[in-house]
């Protein structure tokens, strides 16, 4: 299979792949690391963190704000004077989860009794909001396009859902043989009402060890063009230029979850569809959601076990 990727000069110097395959971006106590200087732009951010049983890290927000999202397993996040305890899920493919909000200029603990793998999306940001718990109740699930271009949409941390002062964030579910991320759409302009400008990054888990494919292709000469073959762990880098689709191999549910952050004033998601494609949402109001979805459901407030009301705000 040949990958056609793209790959910029970052920040410091270095030329960066679009996309970024497992493994080949892990620093330290991360299996990926993805920081603006290592992406070659200014603001979104992607961290993964593996913890063992028993294992504990430390975070230094420095000039980011944070978003601790469990992939597997749960943890105890420790910042700001508050404990917030994340029951997590079994896996991105069982269930929404919730999640805990870290500011800039913070320190946060996370530990993890029985271990487990850990997202931490961030983006520099001005303001310090405060710590804050996210439910998984809380969380709406949308159900987006119809046919072989339905997909579930987590939006944990919308630009309409959960406040950040630069940060968006959701997860996306596509069930096998499907397209996602379609139409092919951009935010990498500022056009105020129309389009929003927002650097974003995709990182996925196929469900059973298979595939996906993904696709950006220019939106200006020398953009951003990639044709990608995606497994579990790889990241593609979203400076610029018509994303998607997201193509899920039959049999196999795709996830991704999407990263962004912008320079605008307001924290906002507005997208341009490609013209080309754009008249393809015209033809979902005659057509089913695919039966498959939703994948799961968001928990009802009364299917969370009791805890205690002040690790939890």
């Amino acid at each position: 299979m040949t990958t056609d990727t793209d790959t910029d000069q970052g920040l410091d110097g270095e030329f960066l792949e679009r996309h970024v395959r497992a493994g080949s971006a892990a620093s330290g106590p991360y299996a990926l690391d993805i920081d603006p200087r290592r992406a070659g732009w200014l603001h979104s951010a992607l961290r993964v963190l593996d913890l063992p049983p028993g294992g504990t890290h430390t975070l230094d927000s420095g000039d980011s704000e944070w978003i601790v999202l469990p992939l597997s397993g749960g943890c105890t996040v420790h910042t700001q004077g508050e404990i917030f305890e994340l029951l997590g899920r079994e896996s991105v493919f069982s269930s929404v989860t919730d999640f805990a909000y870290v500011p800039r200029d913070a320190h946060a603990q996370i530990a993890s009794g029985a271990g487990g793998r850990f997202a931490l999306a961030g983006a520099k940001c001005e303001r310090q909001l405060p710590a804050r718990y996210g439910s998984a109740p809380e969380v709406p699930v949308e159900l987006r396009g119809s046919g072989n271009c339905s997909r579930q949409v987590n939006n944990f941390a919308a630009a309409d859902t959960f406040d950040c002062d630069r940060l968006i964030a959701v997860e996306v579910l596509t069930p096998g043989g499907n397209w996602s991320s379609y139409p092919p759409h951009k935010h990498d302009e500022d056009h105020p009402g129309v389009e929003s400008a927002l650097e974003e990054i995709y990182y996925f888990e196929i469900e059973g060890d298979g595939l996906g494919y993904h696709r950006v292709s220019p939106s200006r000469p020398g953009g951003t063009d990639v044709l990608a073959e995606v497994r579990t762990g790889d990241t593609v880098l979203i400076p610029d230029g018509w994303h998607g689709p997201s193509i899920a191999a039959p049999g196999r549910t795709m996830y991704y979850l999407n990263v962004m952050a912008g320079p605008g004033e307001t924290r906002q998601w507005l997208i341009r569809d490609h013209p080309d494609h754009g008249w393809i949402r015209d033809t979902w109001p005659g057509q089913a959601v695919d039966p498959r979805l939703p994948v799961y459901r968001a928990p009802r407030p009364d299917d969370r076990p009791d805890t205690d009301e002040e690790t939890h705000r």
